[in-house]
């Protein structure tokens, strides 16, 4: 069995750090920056890079990408090195839900997948291909970028649980169910067979 050992201080120093980086908007801020107005009024009105491409543009869809993502892996990976197992999860899951309900825009974020990776990337890093094979494979084969993610999110609690400590494996478990939560009008669409597919107009 596992012996949650951290401290309460340690413990909510990790957990504030990892909300407030975890709920910077950066896909809110860098479509302000551009000129493109509020991501929140066009398509789904999140703040994710899927929402950011909507606006036409690729690279600051992809600077949103990177950016939700490492919001997610600098304070995992930086509780996990410097207060241990524990504090990377509790960071982990504190930017998740950072993104997710960010307090600065009336805890309406985005979706989370972009963040997930960040947070896999910075506690268990190798499992980030497992991921990205597995969303290759099903957007591949079904054109559904929602699909891919729910599929990968399935798959990576299983593999941690054979390659990470019990915490991590936890901590996605948490995260998938959550993901999954946060994804059920795309699984609506999916089930309805209403769902875009990747590169689909209008």
């Amino acid at each position: 069995m596992f012996d949650w050992q951290i401290g309460p201080v340690p413990a909510l120093i990790s957990f504030l750090i990892g909300y407030l980086s975890g709920s910077i908007p950066f896909g809110l801020i860098l479509t302000r920056m551009a000129g493109l107005g509020d991501v929140r009024k066009i398509g789904s009105g999140n703040i994710g890079a899927t929402n950011v491409l909507r606006t036409g543009n690729k690279k600051l869809a992809a600077a949103t990408l990177l950016l939700d993502a490492l919001k997610g892996t600098v304070p995992a990976a930086l509780a996990l090195h410097f207060l241990g197992v524990e504090a990377g999860v509790i960071a982990g899951l504190a930017a998740f839900l950072g993104h997710l309900f960010p307090v600065w825009l009336g805890f309406k974020g985005g979706k989370g997948i972009a963040t997930y990776i960040g947070v896999l990337l910075g506690l268990a890093p190798w499992v980030v291909l497992v991921f990205a094979a597995v969303w290759l494979g099903s957007a591949k084969i079904t054109r559904y970028s929602s699909l891919s993610a729910l599929l990968a999110t399935l798959v990576v609690p299983i593999v941690l649980a054979f390659t990470a400590p019990l915490p991590v494996t936890l901590l996605f478990v948490a995260m998938s169910v959550i993901t999954w939560a946060k994804h059920h009008a795309n699984i609506k669409r999916l089930l309805a067979g209403t769902e875009s597919r990747i590169g689909q107009k209008g």
